[in-house]
């Protein structure tokens, strides 16, 4: 086949005219039964049916029509080609695994290389399949099956996917765990695949199991592997020996490039993308999205896998019985560190600052989770953010600086920590409404300060009652603090009405109450 004269392709105009094989069985029948019964000559039936006398002879021959001979033609347009593609596959044969050539890559150079040349992209795949295999390029390898004891192995991997969150699509980096002998699995999304990520993810999916595996088998991921050794010895993290060591699990690492060593979790992942993830799912928050993932890993534990009798749940209830106990405390998960406030009340952590309310200068203890950033100052906890993964970011919230707006009131209004808040949905219309009531008022600084006591009262009382306390006193025309404050404290205010009792034997003491109709008459007597 290295020749473009001795190529030869398989043609469709056979296939396409070749008359449906049921209805070509069924007349087959017909012409048996009219030869046997009616009319008993080959020439009779043929004038009868109107067909050939050549197919009324092999219908009697044989009852199954034989199969239609494959018209093969050479193929023309394709003749240029072949010695690129030769040429290609030759070479492909020493690059790297994942660097080879595919057919539509091929197909693209055809069309960029040999002008003219105008092969129908599926006969270019049709001669590369053939050759590759001729070259030994398209061999499969073939896998062993695994048997796993109840409680001993678990594989342990992440993947990307999709999720549209408060409308707007994101990627998501996803923990997953899959026992090897039950066939259940647990799924968690992130933003990022950080090792607080990890580690969390571990202890909420040995909740989900109830347990801890002997055994979990991972890929060389940053977050438990610092450096590939030679052979399978690996140097860890400091807090992932930690971690495992509090667990009391055994850690096994994946041959670099060698997936298949953990083929269940990769299977489990395609399985999971193409039930769950598809079509995109939709949800208000993370939180939210991930509540939804909790409940399709529940319902996956009614499903059957393929060699078993029993669904997946029923399964994982017998493995439970040979997990390792649950540690009775939960590991520190956070990542610690003491930075220093800055002269914008901000302490850097990692790449990013965030706004605490402390004087510049002070050293706070920084405590770096998954999804939160949490700040302590002498045992107590004073912040608390949102992480924000992105780099270089400067992310403030306004309570922490309303010490010092009390004493710069004109700073309000064009501040980045009130920008954010704006732009968090944190502020909403009616407070720019009764702040431009209170500097009317009371003039810009005086309201100001005005406003800054009305934000202090949403740490006192919540921000949504004081949103709707704000709102009832627009709609009463008032704008005064201590008017507000007594709305957002009206059902303290409220005093008890006691309840009637029954007086009993007391009724015998009851007298009328006193008449001033005498009274009246003497007056009337007077003015008289």
């Amino acid at each position: 086949m290295g020749s473009a004269d001795s190529t030869l392709f398989l043609s469709d105009e056979g296939r396409r005219n070749e008359l449906d094989r049921r209805a070509k069985v069924e007349l087959y029948e017909q012409i048996r039964r009219e030869y046997e019964f009616g009319v008993g000559s080959v020439i009779g039936v043929a004038r009868k049916l109107g067909v050939h006398r050549r197919m009324v002879r092999e219908a009697v021959r044989n009852a199954v029509p034989a199969q239609r001979k494959k018209t093969e033609r050479p193929a023309v347009k394709m003749a240029p080609a072949v010695p690129l593609i030769d040429s290609i596959l030759e070479l492909d044969r020493k690059a790297p695994r994942k660097q080879r050539h595919t057919s539509r890559r091929i197909y693209d150079r055809i069309r960029a290389e040999i002008p003219g040349c105008t092969p129908a992209e599926r006969t270019v795949r049709q001669y590369v399949e053939r050759r590759k295999q001729a070259l030994g390029l398209a061999e499969h390898e073939l896998f062993v099956p695994q048997s796993y004891d109840w409680g001993v192995e678990a594989q342990v991997d992440w993947y990307e996917a999709y999720a549209d969150l408060d409308g707007e699509r994101i990627k998501l980096q996803v923990f997953e765990m899959r026992s090897m002998a039950s066939g259940a699995a647990f799924h968690r999304a992130y933003p990022c695949a950080t090792q607080q990520a990890f580690l969390e993810a571990h202890e909420l999916a040995f909740e989900y199991f109830e347990g801890v595996f002997r055994r979990l088998r991972y890929d060389n991921l940053s977050s438990a592997v610092k450096k590939i050794l030679r052979g399978q010895q690996r140097e860890l993290t400091a807090r992932f020996i930690a971690f495992r060591s509090h667990w009391q699990y055994q850690a096994e690492f994946c041959t670099p490039g060698e997936g298949h060593e953990k083929g269940g979790v990769e299977g489990e992942v395609g399985y999971f993308r193409r039930n769950h993830w598809v079509p995109v799912p939709v949800a208000p928050d993370l939180q939210a999205l991930n509540r939804k993932l909790l409940e399709d890993c529940r319902a996956d534990e009614g499903r059957i896998m393929s060699g078993h009798s029993e669904c997946v749940g029923t399964r994982l209830l017998t493995e439970k019985e040979h997990l390792l106990p649950l540690a009775t405390e939960s590991f520190d998960l956070a990542e610690v560190s003491f930075p220093r406030v800055d002269q914008t009340g901000c302490a850097k952590v990692r790449t990013n600052s965030y706004s605490v309310p402390l004087k510049p200068g002070s050293i706070v203890e920084a405590r770096v989770y998954s999804c939160t950033v949490e700040f302590r100052h002498h045992g107590s906890r004073i912040a608390s953010h949102e992480r924000c993964y992105s780099r270089l970011q400067k992310i403030f919230d306004l309570e922490h600086y309303l010490d010092v707006l009390d004493r710069k009131p004109g700073a309000l209004r064009g501040s980045t920590p009130l920008a954010q808040w704006r732009a968090q949905g944190r502020w909403p219309e009616s407070y720019d409404r009764i702040w431009q009531q209170m500097v009317e008022r009371q003039g810009r600084q005086p309201g100001t300060r005005a406003m800054v006591a009305l934000i202090r009262m949403g740490r006192e009382f919540g921000y949504e009652s004081l949103t709707a306390a704000v709102e009832q006193a627009l709609d009463l025309g008032c704008e005064d603090v201590a008017a507000i404050r007594h709305l957002l404290m009206s059902d303290q205010l409220q005093h008890t009405v006691g309840e009637p009792i029954e007086i009993g034997a007391l009724s015998a003491y009851e007298r009328p109450l006193p008449t001033m109709i005498e009274y009246d008459r003497l007056l009337q007597a007077v003015q008289a």
